[in-house]
C-alpha cells in the first residue's frame, strides 16, 4: 500500500462495552484489549509504520474508576510489561519504547521499576518508536508545557517550535493518522492536542478488543486514499 502514515496514534475505546455485551466483568474487556494491542502494534510495524502511539489509560481512568477495576488494570499491565521485557521483539526490531503521562505520580512503584528498565534497555534504538500514554491527559501535558516554558523564558514570546520542545512528545513527529475505535466520534481529555492539529481522523464502530489486522487495513486504506489538504 502506498502513502502510508509515518505516525499512528490510537484511542482504543470500547473495552468495557465489549465486556458488558458478553456479560463479563469490565476488566476482562481490558484483558482482551491487551491482546488486540499486541496484534496491532506488530502489524503496524510490519506494514512499515515507524511511530505507533497508544493511549493506554487516562488520568481519570486511574482516579475515578472502580478501585477493583483499577487494581486489575495495574495487575494486567504489570504482567504485560514483564512479558514485554522478557521478549526479544523490541530488540529484534530495534524499537525504542517510551512512556508518557502522569504515570510517575499515579502508578505503583513495582510497575514504575519495570517501565524504567524497558526505557533504559531500548533508549538507543531508532528504527521504530512505540509510545504508551499512561495516566495521560492532554490538558495536563499542555499546562505543564506552558508553565515550564514561562519559567524558563519569562521574557520570550511563545512560538509553535518553542512550545513543542516542552511537550511530552517533543521528540516525536506530528501524528498523521488518529484511529479511534468504539463508535464515538469525539475527542477526549485534549488527546495530543498539539500533535494532531493536521492529522487525518479515522473513527470506527468496532470496539477495541475486536480491532484486528483487517480493521487496521481499512484504516490505512482510508488514509492512503484521502487527500490531506493541510489548510490549502
Amino acid at each position: 500500500m502506498s502513502n502510508l502514515p509515518s505516525h499512528i496514534a490510537v484511542i482504543p475505546d470500547g473495552n468495557r462495552r465489549w465486556a458488558k455485551a458478553r456479560g463479563l466483568e469490565p476488566w476482562l474487556g481490558h484483558e482482551h484489549g491487551a491482546y488486540a494491542f499486541k496484534e496491532i502494534v506488530k502489524e503496524s510495524f510490519a506494514q512499515g509504520i515507524r511511530y505507533f502511539t497508544f493511549w493506554a489509560s487516562s488520568e481519570d481512568n486511574i482516579k475515578k474508576r472502580n478501585p477493583l477495576e483499577v487494581a486489575f488494570y495495574f495487575k494486567l499491565i504489570k504482567k504485560a510489561f514483564n512479558d514485554f521485557e522478557k521478549d526479544s521483539y523490541a530488540h529484534d526490531h530495534k524499537i525504542k519504547v517510551d512512556f508518557m503521562g502522569s504515570w510517575e505520580k499515579m502508578f505503583p512503584a513495582d510497575i514504575k521499576e519495570i517501565i524504567y528498565r524497558i526505557k533504559k534497555k531500548t533508549e538507543n534504538y531508532a528504527d521504530r518508536f512505540l509510545t504508551l500514554l499512561l495516566a495521560y491527559d492532554g490538558r495536563t501535558e499542555m499546562l505543564q508545557a506552558l508553565h515550564q516554558f514561562y519559567q524558563d523564558n519569562p521574557a520570550v514570546k511563545p512560538t509553535p517550535d518553542f512550545i513543542k520542545k516542552y511537550l511530552y512528545t517533543k521528540d516525536l513527529p506530528s501524528v498523521d493518522l488518529v484511529i479511534r475505535t468504539g463508535g464515538e466520534p469525539h475527542w477526549s481529555a485534549g488527546f495530543m492536542m498539539w500533535d494532531v492539529a493536521d492529522s487525518q481522523l479515522y473513527f470506527t464502530p468496532t470496539l477495541w478488543p475486536d480491532f484486528n489486522k483487517k480493521e487496521l487495513a481499512k484504516a490505512l486504506l482510508s488514509y492512503s486514499t484521502t487527500q490531506r489538504r493541510l489548510g490549502a
